[in-house]
């Protein structure tokens, strides 16, 4: 595998290691709690999460992933697991798939887009959650560098109009607010916000300790 390949795997393994952290820190109680999505509650998100991996990947490649039927936490790790066995395969980046809405697409084609979903949703997740989203800050310039996109699927329409934020604000909430998010959201059910255990670097860690270059 090229190492712009490696790359481009290792800094979706990131974004979405940081997503199951926040998902596995997400209690009983909390599932159900509203989030920045306003048609969306905690379990909708992760929901969505495992939708867009399913129908863009994970079946394209004829991959199954074995998920259980309750537990967002445990059937978004179920994906993720199925997801990341698929793409360490030599090849598969670029493996032309058939879409299961019709036309062809490959894995290179919508991790890109699909690390900024994930990265969005880390955050509409943890603020659901009263949990510090932790987003990894170089995953957070690129995305914000590469701006909203309408590949995969024509992501760019599932979003509302950017948010302004100051210039001097910092590269998660720029990212977020660019997508249609408030950064100054807060859960009705907010407590105030639990720190993320270990912050980003963690995210790193459990997504193998490699920087995604």
């Amino acid at each position: 595998m090229s190492r712009p390949a490696e790359q481009l795997i290792e800094r979706h393994r990131v974004a979405c290691a940081g997503f199951s952290r926040v998902a596995e820190l997400v209690r009983p109680e909390q599932w159900d709690a509203p989030t920045p999505c306003p048609d969306w509650d905690a379990a909708a998100v992760v929901e969505h999460v495992i939708g867009f991996h399913e129908f863009l990947v994970i079946r394209p490649l004829g991959v199954r992933a074995h998920r259980p039927r309750a537990g967002p936490a445990a059937r978004w790790a179920a994906t993720s697991t199925a997801l990341f066995a698929a793409l360490d395969v030599p090849g598969t980046l670029d493996r032309v798939t058939e879409l299961p809405g019709g036309g062809h697409g490959s894995p290179r084609a919508m991790l890109g887009a699909l690390t900024v979903d994930v990265l969005v949703h880390t955050w509409d997740l943890a603020r659901a959650a009263d949990l510090d989203p932790a987003l990894d800050r170089e995953l957070c310039v690129r995305a914000s560098d590469a701006g909203r996109g309408d590949d995969a699927g024509g992501a760019s329409d599932m979003f509302a109009a950017p948010v302004p934020v100051p210039s001097e604000a910092d590269t998660a909430t720029k990212l977020v607010a660019a997508y249609g998010r408030d950064p100054g959201w807060v859960s009705p059910r907010s407590r105030g916000p639990r720190r993320f255990p270990g912050g980003p670097s963690r995210a790193r860690r459990a997504a193998g300790g490699r920087s995604p270059g």
